[in-house]
């Protein structure tokens, strides 16, 4: 899979064969993609051709790169290649907001595997519905089908990557505690990949109002714009949703594992949550903060993340 690649450039296009309605400015959307040449670092060039949303095949998975996207079907979530490498997750005592369950920091290895390049939209999660993969039923409001879905329980969301397993033929599964954050951070140290400091890119008074509390920076706030990706190419990894993790929830990182892989010993009655919501602090939102659910409670903040194993 190598390091990480300067260039934001998807090797696979979707091609939308029907017209969605249109979406919300705060939507995120896959732009129409005509045949283009694009330079790449090397000088050279390559021309990306379009392909219809299918199952990648086994020589199409082969050459992918870190950062490409794909998406598998019309309404399957657009993905996005992660690059492999070594990170500390958790977070020291002096990172404001930091928690006692997010010590002692430990050394991981990930490698092969694509996220979501954001949460599962409604769009998305109805098509599970209409297929009978997923039972429970989220409100659809005209202009906002590729909002983030919510209020989703860690089995209904185990249910939508089993459905879109079977629906591809590909495996998807939930993201590991330790891939969420990987992703989250994309090779940053900081409280958030942008810095330590709060977002100035969201016009966020909730979340300014507590920054006294934590001890966290923030700097004066504009007009709220299109997303950022971060450095990996990930949206909302720090909001506005919070991510379903396959992890059971443990009170700190004594015998985690170390090679990003899902931590699923021992007493599983809650699971982990990972990315943020503008209903809760700030320092929830870190790239290393973590929260425990446990059924039955169902918040409108919950949500889901999926991920794709990738061949080696």
């Amino acid at each position: 899979m190598g390091g990480i690649s300067s260039r934001p450039f998807a090797l696979i296009a979707s091609l939308m064969l029907n017209f969605a309605p249109a979406p919300s400015a705060s939507a995120q959307t896959v732009p129409q993609v005509t045949p283009t040449s694009l330079a790449r670092k090397d000088g050279r060039a390559q021309t990306l051709e379009l392909r219809l949303a299918r199952p990648l095949s086994r020589a199409e998975e082969t050459a992918l790169r870190p950062r490409d996207r794909f998406r598998e079907c019309v309404r399957c979530p657009e993905m996005v290649v992660v690059p492999d490498g070594v990170f500390m997750m958790g977070a020291d005592a002096s990172e404001a907001g930091s928690t006692e369950d997010e010590r002692p920091r430990h050394r991981v290895s990930l490698q092969h595997f694509a996220a979501g390049r954001s949460p599962v939209t409604s769009e998305e999660w109805q098509a599970c519905v209409a297929a009978k993969g997923c039972a429970h039923r989220v409100p659809i409001i005209a202009g906002r089908e590729r909002d983030s879905v919510t209020g989703i329980l860690w089995d209904e969301a185990g249910d939508y990557v089993r459905w879109l397993s079977h629906a591809t033929g590909r495996p998807y599964r939930l993201l590991s505690e330790a891939e969420r954050e990987y992703a989250a951070r994309a090779g940053t140290t900081t409280a958030f990949w942008w810095g330590d400091v709060a977002d100035p890119h969201e016009a966020d008074a909730a979340a300014a109002n507590l920054v006294a509390d934590i001890g966290i920076s923030t700097v004066a706030a504009m007009p709220p714009t299109v997303p950022l990706a971060n450095p990996f190419g990930l949206l909302e990894v720090h909001g506005a949703v919070y991510d379903w993790v396959e992890d059971c929830w443990h009170d700190n990182y004594v015998g985690a594992p170390s090679d990003g892989s899902a931590w699923t010993a021992g007493d599983c009655k809650g699971h982990v949550l990972r990315g943020g919501a503008l209903s809760r602090s700030l320092q929830t939102r870190r790239s290393a903060a973590r929260m425990w659910s446990g059924p039955p409670n169902r918040m409108d903040y919950m949500s889901v993340r999926v991920a794709r194993t990738l061949g080696p």
